[in-house]
């Protein structure tokens, strides 16, 4: 398992309005310019598990979803549910 470094900065994916503490998604990038730099996501609710990828997956996540083409993992959700 990779070293995570102690110094990120994490960002949490909450609207705007959000209050409590979540559970959120938080992100946080690593070093790097390149497609290889890592990107580091943990959930709220357990923050010392920590998901490891790289800029190029997490890029063409985004756009993905910015693309629709995950809207259909949210149908039947109601907005505001957990």
């Amino acid at each position: 398992m990779a070293d995570i470094p102690p110094d990120l900065t994490w960002t949490r994916a909450a609207p705007p309005e959000a209050t409590g503490p979540g559970p959120w998604i938080e992100i946080a990038f690593g070093e790097g310019g390149d497609g290889d730099a890592p990107v580091y996501l943990r959930e709220t609710s357990a923050p010392d598990v920590i998901v490891t990828t790289n800029r190029r997956k997490w890029d063409a996540f985004v756009l993905g979803a910015q693309a629709g083409e995950f809207d259909h993992f949210a149908e039947g959700i109601e907005e505001g549910s957990p």
